[in-house]
Order: C-alpha cells, then sequence, then structure tokens
C-alpha cells in the first residue's frame, strides 16, 4: 500500500491499482480526489468535506463512489443517485478493494458552546492505517500501524496529542491536519511527539508519499 499526503487532513492510499482518498476538504488541493476509485469522509467541516473537491472526483470517475456519515450524504446523494453511501460507527464495507471499519461518533470538543457534529475515523485493511478524522477516537481492540495524527486544530493541544499517540500505541505516526501550523512550530511540535509520544513519529510534504507494509 502507498499512502500520499495531500494538503491538510487529506490523505491518498493506493493498492493493487486502485485508489482511495481520505477528506479532500477547502484546504486540500483541487484535485484531490480526481482519480480516486473511492471516497471516504468523516464529518462535515469544510477542512475535510469540500463539495467541489468531491464533485472533481466522482465526475472524474463515474464508478467511484463515497462512503460518510448522514450530514455529509445528505448533502450529496441527490447528485450521485446510489454512489454515496451512509455510515456510522461499528460499520464494515470494502471500498475500491480496502476494508474499512468506522470507529467513533463525535467531533472533539472545540467549546462546550458550540455542538458536536458526527465524526467517524476510518481504520483501513485491520490496522494497517487509521484516519479519526477530527477526534482522538481509539479504535478498540484494534493494532494500528500508521497512526494519522491530527497534530493541530483548534479542538487540541499538544499533550492530549502526545497522550493519544501513547493510547492507540500505533507502529509510526504520520501528521495530518497541520496546514493552519507555521513552519516554525512544527519543529517544536515534532520535538515533543518525537520524546515523548513513544513511536516513530515524522511527516510528510504534501504530494509525498511513503510505503505501508
Amino acid at each position: 500500500m502507498e499512502l500520499t499526503k495531500k494538503t491538510h487532513a487529506c490523505v491518498r492510499l493506493e493498492k493493487d491499482g486502485r485508489a482511495l482518498v481520505i477528506d479532500p476538504g477547502v484546504f486540500s488541493e483541487a484535485d484531490a480526489a480526481v482519480g480516486a476509485d473511492a471516497i471516504l469522509v468523516t464529518h462535515e467541516h469544510m477542512d475535510h468535506f469540500n463539495e467541489e473537491r468531491l464533485r472533481a472526483g466522482m465526475e472524474a470517475n463515474p464508478a467511484a463512489e463515497i462512503w460518510t456519515p448522514a450530514s455529509v450524504a445528505e448533502q450529496l446523494s441527490a447528485a450521485f443517485p446510489g454512489r454515496v453511501h451512509t455510515v456510522g460507527e461499528g460499520d464494515t464495507f470494502t471500498a475500491a478493494g480496502f476494508e474499512v471499519e468506522v470507529h467513533g461518533q463525535l467531533h472533539a470538543v472545540i467549546h462546550p458552546d458550540i455542538p458536536r457534529v458526527t465524526n467517524v475515523g476510518f481504520l483501513i485493511d485491520g490496522g494497517a492505517v487509521f484516519h479519526p478524522g477530527d477526534a482522538l477516537t481509539v479504535p478498540e481492540g484494534r493494532t494500528v500501524d500508521t497512526l494519522l495524527l491530527p497534530v493541530h486544530a483548534p479542538w487540541n493541544k499538544v499533550a492530549e496529542v502526545i497522550d493519544y499517540v501513547r493510547e492507540v500505541a500505533p507502529g509510526r505516526a504520520i501528521d495530518i491536519h497541520d496546514s493552519l501550523l507555521q513552519d516554525h512550530a512544527r519543529p517544536i511540535y515534532d520535538s515533543m511527539i518525537d520524546k515523548l509520544g513513544g513511536t516513530d513519529h515524522g511527516r510528510l510534504a504534501p504530494g509525498t508519499g511513503t510505503s505501508l507494509g
């Protein structure tokens, strides 16, 4: 499996000639979903869900399909009948040859005065990759090889990020949700997560990739 980092929270996974894209949002490249055979969206916030990017991917490949919570599915189902699937915690499905498990229910707390929206995480191929969306969800009973780590957001702090890595205990962690993090701050985050997270930790520049397994 090959993983390519896109800008912010979006990643592209490729295996056996097929591609799966997760969370092509407004900060991601305009063509982030183009070429995808399947698209997963964790929740409705614009940095994870952008209708223009999804339409570009769906129109480029008439066989492409989307799996996402109801709050996103209801915005797309009419445009792509039969190609948009609603999922929630505990669901399992196959998308473009990838086996997917759904974990989690709610977005992390941003502020008590802001209602929490539905957020799900996607565990790929039995734990090869876990994308939690905007929550620090632990996929109970599963070993995670590569954790896609939401390293910087209005709803988290670095202590929580470090404790999350410790709790999931993945083989390695790769940063996502990072486009709002200033370049001069990255070494500070890198140093703390590297020293305290207890696992191999790194980040990829948008457009670069790595092999998984």
